[in-house]
């Protein structure tokens, strides 16, 4: 699954670490899931959608 958080964080001017403190998250994990090495669970997925105020098709491209 493709994702588009990279560009949502630069919009907001958010780094890794910023945004995994907000979701309760590890830098790690937003970086897995940036590079597309992890899918977060389905919380996670609402969480980040929830957190940039937009739909989870805005930020997650299922192929």
């Amino acid at each position: 699954m493709k994702n588009r958080i990279k560009v949502f964080r630069a919009m907001n001017d958010l780094t890794q670490e910023a945004l995994a403190n907000e979701l309760g998250v590890t830098r790690q994990t937003i970086l897995a899931i940036e590079k597309g090495k992890y899918d977060p669970s389905l919380e996670l997925a609402f969480k980040i959608a929830r957190y940039f105020g937009v739909g989870m098709d805005e930020i997650f491209i299922y192929e």
